[in-house]
């Protein structure tokens, strides 16, 4: 009789976070009895199950190949007291997919209404799970990078796709900024040191250049990327320029704790033809974003410390009628944005405990926004005038929080007070979840969030626009219950949710009117079902993914025409398939359904109501070593549609490219 040897696994008791548990481990097949949510520490950016679990609270990009090492962890959120945290794209399973920009990534998620007004990623509106565009909080791994003039800048990031390692949908935020919630974008580098050039082109005299790599050395990690983007346009005044540049740093200073630095650097010129107003077609913009920010963290014993700090700038010249300000004045923004952040957690026999607080600073020279200046002295870089207009505002939140897990179920409730120059605001924050099975869980929790009205709500008074300084604060609770299934090759999850919210802010029409006018909703509920699944088997077949949202709102307010609160997707199915056709070669196709609910006024100057379109993007794909060749098309179909009414998006446009990596 042949003699079995049983295999022994070695078990962890508790992952004490000491430097040599992660080495102790190598080559041998491991498990964990208690696993501390605050251990990414130890495993920054691995490439372990845990790694692509653990959240970006300390987002580091130093790769460190483990073998076989079983960890598997719930993924903190970056916000304390957030509710849940949705991840809606990840780079693993999308890297053969015809995936361009920032936008066409957000584009397949059931939970982002993403509204464009030109292509490749010009202008964008990003909207999450039912709320407007200057509901929802951008930040760029874990620190908060949101526009308080608009939220049409929001999205205007330094970084490119191939610096993308994911984004997360962060549900539930309380405080200030996040009525609808939280996109946090996260960067890393493909590996820890290489050079990567990537160079396509293709219809509209569209080009891209891209230059990217990263650099380890013992406990430093670099990282940085630098990109060309533009076209002649699809139509006319829709041609583009857009320059990027960013750097990430990371360094470990053993006792000192960990650092992570970012920065970065936008310039953009678009041609915005009638984007805000379709009575202006010859509209022209051009931004300038400057953004930087500083972590660091250290743990003592049970004790976490973090604090953050960061700065944004931002340059903007709005040209109603390109390159003639005789005829309508230029509008001219500069606008300063400053945050920090300290937060402190305790590990003890009850659970975590949590202290932390945060301060924002935004400030804004203008020659639209804000109150007028006495004695103007701020001169406009490139002119002979000045900025006559300013205003200021600080905001704060202080928050206590606690978590508790015990056996297949985890409970957190936050609560705390925000501080705004519309008064004080109590904040609030409960969620639970239960484990019953190995690869299920089931989810719910409600929150409390608000939002400023932004400079534009309060004073962008134009032809054709009216604003009202005496907005004041949206607010709401969220209500959310979740169920994700996890196995194998499988992942599905089902959320629904609903929020009431009130004194709503839009920019509204009423029927005879002729001005856009900014006016508080009395109330706004919103009820929303998320459906998605993940096969990804790795054979023939690569990945296949299939997702539904439905939104369904109720006002209680009278008759208008909504520019952005009211005109929301009610359905949208989205599919994505990659299959493997030969050895090196790739096929992907995405597939896209859209329906949404309400009205524009056209140029004729007549109401029409939004119809349905189906978008399908594909992708062929030769990959060998260290070099990539790929053909994309976007828009297969030709279909003529728009997210924005009267603002036609271009038609099928391919392109071709190549990309070197060395390593």
């Amino acid at each position: 009789m042949k003699k079995i040897h049983a295999k022994r696994i070695s078990c962890f008791r508790r992952w004490s976070r000491k430097s040599y548990n992660a080495f102790a481990s190598l080559h041998r097949e491991v498990t964990i009895g208690v696993l501390s949510v605050s251990m990414s520490i130890v495993l920054l950016a691995t490439e372990t199950v845990a790694a692509q679990t653990v959240a970006d609270s300390v987002p580091a990009m130093r790769l460190i190949r483990l073998d076989s090492l079983g960890v598997t962890a719930s993924r903190p959120s970056p916000i304390p007291g957030a509710v849940s945290q949705t991840p809606i794209f990840d780079r693993a399973h999308a890297a053969a997919a015809p995936i361009q920009t920032l936008e066409a990534a957000l584009r397949l998620s059931p939970s982002i209404d993403l509204r464009e007004r030109g292509g490749k990623g010009v202008q964008a509106d990003i909207s999450t799970r039912g709320g407007s565009f200057d509901q929802t909080m951008v930040m760029l791994n874990g620190i908060r990078f949101t526009d308080a003039r608009t939220g049409h800048q929001s999205h205007s990031l330094p970084i490119d796709m191939e610096c993308v390692d994911g984004i997360d949908l962060i549900d539930g935020v309380p405080g200030v900024g996040a009525y609808a919630g939280a996109i946090n974008i996260r960067t890393r580098p493909l590996w820890p040191s290489y050079l990567r050039l990537e160079a396509s082109g293709g219809d509209y005299g569209y080009a891209y250049s891209n230059l990217s790599g990263a650099l380890t050395k013992g406990r430093l990690t670099l990282f940085g990327a630098a990109s060309l983007r533009r076209s002649e346009g699809y139509t006319e005044n829709t041609d583009f320029d857009n320059l990027n540049a960013y750097l990430r740093l990371g360094y470990d200073a053993g006792k000192a704790g960990y650092f992570d630095a970012q920065g970065g650097y936008q310039n953009r010129r678009f041609g915005a033809h009638g984007f805000y107003s379709l009575a202006y077609p010859e509209q022209y913009e051009h931004t300038r974003t400057g953004l930087v920010s500083l972590r660091w963290y250290k743990t003592v014993g049970r004790l976490s410390l973090s604090a953050s700090g960061s700065y944004r700038k931002n340059f903007d010249r709005f040209e109603l009628v390109r390159d003639h300000p005789e005829t309508v004045p230029y509008n001219y923004h500069n606008t300063d944005a400053a945050g920090a952040e300290f937060r402190a957690g305790l590990d003890w026999v009850a659970g975590r405990t949590s202290l932390g607080g945060d301060y924002a600073f935004d400030h804004i020279w203008s020659t639209v926004l804000g109150d007028p200046v006495a004695d103007p002295d701020r001169k406009i870089p490139g002119t002979d005038s000045y900025y006559t207009k300013a205003k200021a505002r600080h905001t704060g939140n202080v928050w206590l929080r606690h978590e508790k897990q015990f056996r297949q179920f985890d409970l957190s409730a936050s609560g705390g007070v925000s501080f705004t120059p519309y008064g004080s605001s109590a904040l609030w924050s409960a969620s639970a979840g239960w484990n019953p099975v190995t690869g299920l869980r089931v989810e719910a929790g409600a929150a409390q969030s608000m939002r400023l009205p932004s400079f534009t709500d309060l004073y962008y008074t134009v032809p054709g626009y009216v604003s009202d300084p005496d907005l004041h604060p949206e607010q709401a609770i969220t209500y959310r219950f979740g169920l994700q299934y996890d196995r194998s090759v499988w992942s599905t999850s089902a959320v629904v949710y609903y929020r009431s919210g009130r004194n709503i802010i839009d920019w509204i029409r009423a029927e005879g009117e002729s001005d856009w006018r900014s006016m508080q909703i009395t109330r706004l509920g919103t009820t929303g079902v998320e459906l998605s699944g993940n096969y990804t088997p790795g054979g023939v077949v690569q990945v296949v993914t299939l997702s539904y949202g439905y939104l369904h709102t109720d006002k209680s307010s009278g008759s208008y025409i909504s520019k952005y609160a009211l005109d929301y997707m009610r359905h949208k199915v989205a599919a994505l398939v990659t299959v493997k056709v030969l050895r090196h070669v790739t096929v992907s196709l995405t597939g896209s359904l859209y329906d949404r609910v309400g009205n524009y006024v056209d140029r004729d100057g007549k109401t029409y109501a939004y119809k349905p379109y189906f978008l399908l993007d594909g992708r062929v794909m030769w990959e060998k070593g260290g070099v990539r060749l790929y053909v994309d098309v976007t828009n297969l179909t030709n279909s003529r549609y728009f997210d924005f009414g009267g603002l036609r998006m271009p038609g099928t446009w391919a392109t071709g490219g190549v990309a070197l990596m060395i390593r």
